[in-house]
């Protein structure tokens, strides 16, 4: 495991056992099987569809929004652009999220919101559901087999959707033990050594992904062309954040990745 995936491990788990201390396992359960239905990750099978990210920074680029407010105001164009599903960062340190922008995005459009984070233990997709977010990243090699099992089969329950994400053969095993559940399968192209983005990966790992299942291209996609690409490949969706966010023409580009896709 990379030191910057360790570290971000490691601050998870400290925010998740502040949760446990001050809301408590059982009210945020509570909270969250009761609250208003996930809504559903609707996908056209045959097609190629986006998970657009709204944030405000990223450690390899810094500050790409102004502001929380202005999170929102990108959620609402990505969906208006027909992306399937809204990724929002919750990461406080890196990435400057907050789970006020994952609750604030979930209220404010009308496609499903993914949290993305580093998370470590159940209580987080607890607490996604309770905020109203209808899907989580879940980080195979940051997991192990059976927190991974543990984690997807209590958002399945949750009526969420997972998304699992992978970097190499190694993870690919790990992932393997929720291959027969219902879930997204995403291959990440950034080394999280040096932050910088493997361009060859998508190829390289795209014959190994389980073809039953929904695969996600992550990370390396700022353009239509690069959507055109890794449809071609075989991805059946792309995680794109940065590009978007910062090319000051978040709903046209995500409606010309769309288009380029298909």
């Amino acid at each position: 495991m990379s030191d910057f995936l360790s570290s971000m491990a490691s601050s998870s788990l400290l925010r998740a056992e502040g949760v446990r201390a001050t809301v408590g396992e059982e009210g945020l359960r509570s909270r969250a099987f009761s609250a208003r239905p996930a809504q559903p990750l609707l996908l056209d099978v045959g097609s190629f569809d986006l998970i657009a990210e709204a944030k405000l920074a990223s450690p390899s680029e810094g500050r790409i929004a102004a502001s929380g407010e202005e999170v929102v105001s990108l959620a609402r164009k990505m969906a208006e652009a027909g992306a399937a599903a809204v990724s929002v960062l919750t990461e406080p340190d890196a990435f400057e999220g907050s789970m006020e922008h994952l609750e604030a995005v979930a209220t404010s459009i009308d496609v499903p919101v993914m949290r993305k984070d580093f998370l470590v233990d159940p209580i987080q997709i607890l607490e996604t559901r309770a905020y109203g977010g209808s899907g989580v990243l879940l980080i195979a090699r940051l997991l192990g087999r059976s927190k991974l099992i543990e984690m997807t089969d209590l958002a399945l329950d949750l009526g969420m959707f997972a998304l699992v994400e992978v970097f190499g053969e190694p993870d690919l095993e790990l992932a393997a033990a929720v291959f027969d559940r219902s879930i997204l399968v995403g291959v990440n192209a950034r080394d999280l050594s040096s932050l910088e983005v493997v361009p060859t990966r998508h190829a390289e790992l795209i014959s190994s992904l389980p073809a039953h299942l929904p695969s996600v291209a992550e990370s390396g996609i700022r353009t239509a062309e690069d959507a055109a690409a890794v449809s071609g490949l075989g991805y059946d969706l792309a995680l794109v954040g940065t590009s978007l966010v910062a090319s000051g023409r978040p709903s046209e580009l995500a409606g010309e990745m769309i288009g380029a896709g298909r």
